[in-house]
């Protein structure tokens, strides 16, 4: 971002600007100062108009985009980052991978910024969803449900930031580690409708208890927050809806917590037929 933009009103121009700040961050092991801090009037909108630039950025360097992550769907962590509303961003496919057989994986932080773990329930779309669906037609339309864990990190020092910056870098996603798929048609709907609400889950880093939660945390359950996800993108102009084969990650189901190399977290799920997953660092 130039000196001339900085302090000026937001401009639909900056919103390739922004993009290209953000598409040269990532992943590069810098932070760069908040754009709520540099551009008068920076808010969502412009925000979202940046992220389908940065998107047709990372697609013209070859990247797969998969999916989309929503986040700060728990409300419990809203005090602590001062985001006091839902937002979503893109997934690809370099970032996003299958634990293997046993439910582990590693994962290694030296191109991440501040990294933290979070434990969340991932639902992949098999048919189009629509606003006014229930939660059981929305369930209808998953291929697959299973558990397990983001990292996010912040390009912005300390975790400072509006709503608006989340947006911008594309929600924090920094990688997705994904535990074994189980077909919707394994499951009673109605029960699993039920069961997404009130499943519960313990979160361990080397053995010890660090936080519990459970499916309510995630503004009522997860596919609530997918709901919420549909919602937002059917008022987006920029950005399109969710299509057939895009992988959902719902949101933090404890609070989240920084992570370091030579740690392990593991989950335990009870409630529910999904397993939990354990994570290496390095």
């Amino acid at each position: 971002m130039s000196a001339a933009d900085t302090h000026s009103p937001a401009k639909p121009s900056q919103s390739s600007a922004i993009a290209r700040e953000v598409f040269e961050t990532l992943y590069t092991g810098k932070q760069i100062e908040p754009f709520s801090k540099r551009i008068e009037g920076f808010d969502n909108a412009m925000a979202y108009r940046s992220i389908a630039k940065l998107r047709a950025m990372r697609h013209a360097r070859g990247e797969k985009h998969v999916g989309r992550k929503i986040g700060f769907t728990n409300t419990n962590i809203w005090d602590e980052y001062q985001v006091f509303e839902p937002i979503w961003g893109d997934m690809f496919e370099e970032r996003v991978r299958a634990c293997d057989d046993y439910n582990r994986s590693k994962i290694f932080l030296e191109e991440f910024v501040e990294p933290l773990i979070e434990p969340e329930i991932q639902l992949c779309i098999a048919e189009p969803l629509h606003p006014d669906m229930s939660e059981h037609e929305m369930l209808s339309n998953i291929a697959w449900i299973s558990h397990g864990c983001e990292i996010v990190q912040s390009i912005y020092p300390g975790w400072k930031f509006t709503a608006a910056d989340t947006v911008a870098c594309g929600g924090l996603h920094a990688a997705l580690r994904i535990g074994a798929h189980h077909s919707s048609n394994e499951f009673d709907l109605d029960k699993l409708v039920e069961q997404l609400a009130t499943f519960r889950i313990t979160l361990y880093r080397d053995g010890e208890e660090i936080d519990r939660g459970t499916g309510a945390n995630v503004l009522g359950s997860p596919l609530k927050a997918l709901k919420a996800l549909v919602e937002m993108l059917a008022k987006d102009k920029h950005n399109p809806p969710l299509a057939p084969g895009e992988i959902v990650t719902t949101g933090v189901l404890t609070r989240a917590f920084p992570v370091k190399p030579g740690e392990t977290w593991m989950t335990k799920i009870e409630g529910i037929a999904l397993e939990g997953v354990t994570i290496g660092f390095g």
